[in-house]
C-alpha cells in the first residue's frame, strides 16, 4: 500500500498465510483491523484496490490495518478452499494479531465480505465492528450480523445486485450506504467510498 507496509507470514490451517500491515503513523493503535479480499478464482488478492482503500480508512481512523492473502494466493499456502477454508485463514490471521484490550474490526469486499461476517459469527469473544463492502450474499449464505455493522454497495453493481443485498440487510434491519451510479469495483468513486466507510464508522461507534 506505501512503502511503511509490512509484510510477512503466519502459520494457518493450510500453511504460510501472507500478511501486508499497516500501521498509523504517529500514535498506538486504537485497534486491530483484519480485512478479506475479494474471491481468489477470480484474481482477488490483498492488493485489491478496494481492499487497499478499506485498509486506508482504518490507518486514517488509528487502527493496525492487516490484509492477507487467502489460501493459494500470492505467498500463500494450499489451495481453494471452497469458502470453508478461506474462513479459517482468517480466523487464523485473527488470532494472530488480536491484541488483548484492543478493539477489533473486522472487513471485507465482495466474497471476502462473505468471510468476514462468517469469521465475526464464529469470534468469541466477538469482534467490535464490520464492514462489509458489497458483500458476497448470493452464491454464499452469508450470516447475520450486528446491529452496527458498516454496510457499503454500489448503486449499480451486476456482480452482486443491489436488490440481493437490500433483501439479506432488510430483515435485519441493517442500514446499506448506497453509492448513486457506483460498480461493484468502485471505479473512479473510491475516495467517496472511503470516506463514507470513515462517516459511518465513527458514527455507529458514538451511538
Amino acid at each position: 500500500m506505501n512503502s511503511g507496509t509490512q509484510r510477512l507470514s503466519i502459520a494457518g490451517p493450510a500453511g504460510a498465510v501472507e500478511c501486508a500491515i499497516d500501521r498509523p503513523a504517529e500514535s498506538e493503535p486504537v485497534g486491530v483491523a483484519v480485512l478479506c479480499h475479494p474471491h481468489p478464482q477470480f484474481g482477488g488478492t490483498m492488493d485489491n484496490k478496494v481492499v487497499q482503500t478499506l485498509a486506508r480508512a482504518f490507518v486514517q481512523m488509528g487502527y493496525l490495518s492487516v490484509r492477507f492473502n487467502f489460501r493459494g494466493i500470492g505467498a500463500s499456502g494450499g489451495a481453494w478452499g471452497e469458502g470453508i477454508g478461506e474462513v479459517e485463514d482468517a480466523l487464523a490471521v485473527i488470532a494472530a494479531h488480536r491484541v488483548e484490550g484492543q478493539a477489533l474490526a473486522l472487513g471485507g469486499f465482495s466474497f471476502g465480505g462473505y468471510v468476514a461476517a462468517a469469521a465475526a459469527a464464529r469470534l468469541q469473544p466477538a469482534a467490535q465492528g464490520l464492514v462489509l463492502i458489497a458483500p458476497a450474499v448470493v452464491n454464499f449464505k452469508a450470516p447475520p450480523v450486528p446491529a452496527d455493522t458498516v454496510l457499503v454497495h454500489g448503486e449499480l453493481d451486476d456482480v452482486v445486485p443491489l436488490q440481493a443485498v437490500l433483501q439479506w440487510a432488510q430483515p435485519q434491519n441493517l442500514h446499506v450506504n448506497v453509492l448513486p451510479g457506483s460498480g461493484h469495483f468502485f471505479h473512479g468513486q473510491l475516495p467517496l467510498l472511503k470516506q463514507t466507510v470513515i462517516d459511518a464508522w465513527l458514527a455507529a461507534r458514538a451511538q
